[in-house]
């Protein structure tokens, strides 16, 4: 391979190496990347930023607010009344749950469908006696498995489908995927409910831990002020409740009913003040040594006015690699965080000393608007209103947001059907529908403009074209025909099928490490100089691109909808690795066994 091709190849390491070492997040790192090879003369600026003109950017920003709209309007939450149902059969609730799931996330972005089904799911779990652990990955996977029946599924798809386009050949149909995806699905779901509903040990979520106010209190410090106190007079800083060790004062309930919140260092204490303090339980002790304060055994946290709310960390927000002191938790969101998950594992240290990752589980003590304020905030998604401060969806829509997505579904299919049997009738592309969906959404009121700016991850979309301008990158430097040669060499020995089986590999390893779109975006053009190399139809190649970069269930940094589940199901990374292989290897053989029958490899 030439100097250049090795350079690019180097570029890619690089970028897995960072982003697989959590020190640089995926749009920086493949930002990055993307400007090295315009430095390192590869290629020049208009070909590096050819992905951020590419259409399925386009689309799958659109579709990022048509989820946003069918989530406002509250009819996913209709679907979740009736998912469960009075049925109290602990795996018949996984079944049920898993069908809906799955079926949805083929139209619908998975992350709302996830984050919507996580308190249902765990309500179900409870009533039956089970650990949600027992039903949240598998959510999580049946809404990755559902992306892949449809062009629209997942934005790997959009991707794959833009780029078989600028190759001079047809792109996905609307339901092309699903020959492969239904049976894919089928099987899947009855892994997950049978073999994986077994493998599944219990694990404690947050949530689980502060059920009610008492198991709340290991994480609350709840004392009064009494009436002969020497604090009293003393600013919150003069009397030392600044500076704890393991624990911050939350908030101040004044004896009149007021309440102060976020606090300052200036605020002054009075007689009857009761102070809300939260962090590492163990520390309580310390607050012994302060005079004139008691702790209240009874405290009814109801007539606070001070709500619940459980979230977990995007990968997109603005506080990674921050600790909650630096990001000014309490003045920035009026919230004050009671406990963090990691990993499924409590962290006993000062809470403000925590640097924020992506995943991490926070539990939130707020005013009742904090739903409302901040469910669209680009820095974490919203699990759930633990104490019912969540604002009431706009259920007057729903059926406008259905509806629009359902012409989505059908338009595509029947545009194309009509321009085959009038080839005057033009053929809309995706793009174009995706914008006027837009449109309609904003019109019927299912979603304001704000909403609408607000549902569009930008840091996805970056990943996504900065991924197709190094897939780019790939070509102009010879690097993918050089990865092509190698694997048709490697694999001289094998019939074209294990072709096919190498190329989901290294698919579904590049998804992992990276994310879905971004790791099709970079494979794609290795796929399609092995097709090549090999003398066989580059069509089943793309599927299978398309296919595996949806597969990535062996981590649980890959999807959205896997990161939704790591916190609140309280697992550790070996859990999906455990339970995700196996799915990967029954993906795989499906894959292989029916995409050279619907997609012949001969051309």
């Amino acid at each position: 391979m030439p100097v250049q091709a090795w350079f690019v190849l180097a570029v890619l390491a690089g970028i897995t190496l960072l982003i697989a070492l959590d020190r640089v997040r995926p749009p920086m790192a493949l930002f990055g990347g993307l400007a090295l090879t315009v430095a390192g003369g590869v290629a020049d600026l208009d070909q590096a930023l050819v992905g951020f003109s590419d259409p399925a950017v386009l689309t799958v920003g659109a579709l990022f607010v048509v989820a946003a709209a069918v989530r406002h309007t509250g009819a996913l939450r209709l679907i979740t009344r009736a998912v469960f149902g009075t049925d109290n059969g602990p795996q018949r609730g996984l079944v049920r749950l898993l069908l809906p799931t799955a079926f949805f996330s083929a139209f619908v972005n998975n992350t709302p469908i996830v984050a919507m089904f996580i308190p249902a799911t765990r309500s179900f779990a409870r009533r039956v006696g089970e650990t949600p652990s027992r039903y949240l990955m598998p959510l999580g996977f049946a809404a990755m498995l559902g992306g892949t029946c449809t062009l629209i599924g997942t934005s790997a798809n959009l991707v794959v489908s833009g780029r078989l386009v600028q190759a001079g050949l047809e792109p996905l149909g609307m339901l092309e995927m699903a020959w492969v995806g239904v049976p894919t699905v089928v099987l899947g779901l009855i892994y997950l409910s049978t073999v994986a509903w077994k493998m599944l040990g219990e694990r404690q979520a947050l949530s689980e831990v502060v059920r009610d106010v008492d198991a709340a209190r290991q994480y609350l410090a709840e004392l009064a002020v009494q009436s002969d106190s020497p604090l009293i007079g003393k600013s919150v800083g003069e009397a030392g409740l600044r500076q704890l060790p393991g624990l911050f004062l939350a908030e101040i309930q004044r004896a009149d009913g007021r309440i102060v919140r976020p606090v300052a260092p200036q605020d002054l204490l009075s007689a009857g003040d009761l102070l809300v303090l939260s962090g590492v339980a163990s520390s309580v002790a310390e607050l012994r040594s302060f005079p004139g304060l008691v702790p209240v055994e009874d405290l009814d946290l109801s007539s606070m006015e001070r709500h619940l709310f459980e979230v977990v960390v995007s990968h997109r927000s603005r506080m990674l690699g921050r600790t909650v002191r630096e990001v000014g938790f309490r003045r920035r969101f009026d919230a004050a965080i009671l406990a963090v998950h990691r990993a499924g594992e409590r962290l006993h240290q000062r809470i403000g000393d925590l640097e924020l990752r992506p995943g991490d589980t926070l539990l939130l003590s707020a005013s009742p608007g904090f739903h409302e304020t901040w469910r669209d905030s680009v820095d974490f998604y919203l699990v759930s209103a633990l104490s019912g401060a969540e604002a009431p969806p706009n259920f007057k829509s729903a059926r406008a947001a259905l509806g629009v997505l359902g012409l989505l579904v059908v338009l595509p299919v029947g545009s194309t059907f009509a321009h085959k049997l009038w080839p005057q009738v033009p053929e809309v592309p995706i793009a174009v529908m995706a914008m006027l969906s837009v449109v309609a959404l904003v019109a019927f009121k299912a979603l304001n403009a704000r909403q609408a700016r607000q549902a569009v991850e930008f840091s996805v979309l970056i990943v996504i074209a900065c991924a197709l301008g190094l897939a780019q990158a790939l070509e102009l430097s010879g690097a993918a025909q050089g990865i092509a040669d190698g694997l048709v060499l490697l694999a001289g020995f094998l019939p074209p099928v294990g072709l096919l089986a190498l190329v989901y590999l290294l698919s579904v390893v590049a998804a992992s490490l990276i994310t879905n779109a971004a790791g099709a975006a970079i494979v794609f053009p290795i796929a399609l100089s092995v097709a090549a190399a090999a003398g066989l139809d580059p069509r089943p190649f793309a599927v299978v691109v398309a296919l595996a970069a949806s597969a990535g269930f062996a981590s649980p940094v890959g999807s959205n909808a896997t990161l939704l589940v790591y916190g609140p199901g309280g697992y550790r990374f070996r859990d999906f690795v455990r339970v995700g292989l196996p799915l990967n290897v029954i993906c795989l053989l499906v894959a292989l066994s029916v995409v050279p029958l619907v997609w012949p490899l001969q051309p």
